[in-house]
């Protein structure tokens, strides 16, 4: 048997130890695997109703041919009398704050979800060096939203790992998002998977090296460790048949950790806007345009401007707003006033904009009174050192609205 043949061997096993005990003293599933509020809901959705709406939201790791496609599969194995919708809702470079920004569009609008995994705790740390804070708002906005459009849905999070990750655990410490995940996850009783504690205490056991696994972006072998302990948390959540008469039941929605969090996260089109001279919306001229392009935004309209002065004007609802941008190497500086307001300076460029038109979301005002706010966004003659330019190019505004969330089962 090959290294990585024997490395598989050796985690299916210790998986399936872990799941044979979960009714013992230790976590069902292992240590790596919370069960906490567990997927029943989705089972009884599956087996009952014999449809379901199984959705995987995150960054490039969710986006790419991985875990999720591996995880699909095996939930068509274990009910293939369901019909099922699986929704693809990665892109890459995303974080877990515009994930709760587009989780309307990208999830919700595809009808109520029964079970949902959530991948961002690579990105909230290496792209959007987000504080704690940032992590709860994000993550706690993502469930809050999901439970209230779908109070039975079910959610897990995965944690995939990079290099850093690894060496916080080295420490004997928690990395800052995996901490702040997990301070939501026992809020709502959300299992979590525990992929990069995983991976760093097996590398360092010698069972396979970070190369094995595949880097930040797994190889499919990482993919598959990352799909089986799904398999664990499913096998240790759905052991037996289910009883008789067995129903859903709607999850508890407690107090929330952070009120300023994005639960009523929504994208706002840029044609809401009222354009001042110097803006314009259309498909970008990408082709005179140094740094990378990614296909999934090239043939999108875009609101655009690119010299100092240019002014919009945006009326909205909520607590907070914000812009979905493509921060490239001449992204700029806006300046954001609300109710006429001081303004405050925003710096769209973004360390990996040197190279590519990086998608991004960043936050303009918040911590508003809820209801309805007149945003001016001004584009500053001031630009980053490391700019070429002072462009701003806006995909999406992003508001945190009380607004109902929709369909309820």
């Amino acid at each position: 048997m090959t290294r990585r043949g024997a490395a598989a061997a050796m985690l299916g096993a210790a998986l399936a130890a872990g799941a044979a005990g979960a009714a013992g003293a230790g976590p069902p599933g292992g240590e790596d695997v919370l069960v906490r509020g567990g997927v029943a809901n989705a089972r009884i959705r599956f087996e009952t109703a014999r449809t379901g709406h199984v959705a995987l939201l995150g960054g490039s790791i969710t986006e790419m041919d991985g875990y999720r496609p591996m995880v699909a599969e095996m939930l068509r194995k274990r009910f293939p009398e369901t019909a099922f919708e699986f929704t693809s809702a990665g892109i890459a470079s995303t974080c877990s704050t515009t994930g709760a920004f587009r989780l309307a569009d990208d999830v919700l609008a595809k009808g109520p979800a029964d079970l949902l995994f959530v991948e961002f705790a690579v990105n909230d740390d290496q792209d959007a060096h987000h504080t704690r804070e940032e992590c709860v708002r994000g993550m706690e906005g993502i469930v809050r939203h999901l439970r209230r459009h779908n109070p039975r849905a079910d959610v897990v999070f995965v944690y995939f790992v990079n290099e850093s990750m690894m060496e916080t655990y080295r420490k004997r410490e928690t990395p800052l998002p995996v901490a702040a995940h997990e301070a939501v996850a026992e809020r709502y009783g959300v299992p979590s998977l525990h992929l990069a504690r995983a991976v760093t205490r097996r590398i360092d056991a010698g069972e396979f090296t970070w190369k094995d696994y595949g880097g930040v972006h797994p190889a499919p072998f990482g993919n598959r460790l990352a799909a089986d302990l799904v398999g664990a948390l499913l096998d240790a959540c759905w052991k037996g048949p289910l009883e008789p008469g067995a129903a859903a039941r709607e999850h508890p929605l407690p107090a929330a950790l952070d009120p300023q969090n994005y639960e009523g996260g929504r994208f706002l089109a840029v044609r809401e806007a009222r354009l001042g001279e110097g803006w314009r919306i259309g498909v970008p001229d990408w082709a005179a345009l140094a740094g990378g392009k990614r296909d999934r935004f090239t043939r999108l309209d875009i609101l655009e401007a690119t010299r100092p002065g240019a002014r919009l004007t945006l009326e909205f609802r909520g607590s907070c707003v914000g812009a979905y941008v493509l921060a490239g190497p001449d992204a700029g500086i806006v300046e954001a006033s609300v109710d006429g307001g001081a303004a405050r300076r925003v710096d769209l460029w973004h360390p990996f904009s040197a190279g590519l038109h990086y998608p991004r979301t960043v936050l303009l005002a918040d911590g508003l009174a809820p209801g309805r706010h007149t945003l001016v966004l001004t584009v500053a003659a001031e630009r980053n050192a490391q700019s070429q330019g002072t462009a701003a190019r806006i995909m999406h505004f992003a508001a945190n609205d009380g607004a109902d969330a929709g369909p309820r089962r």
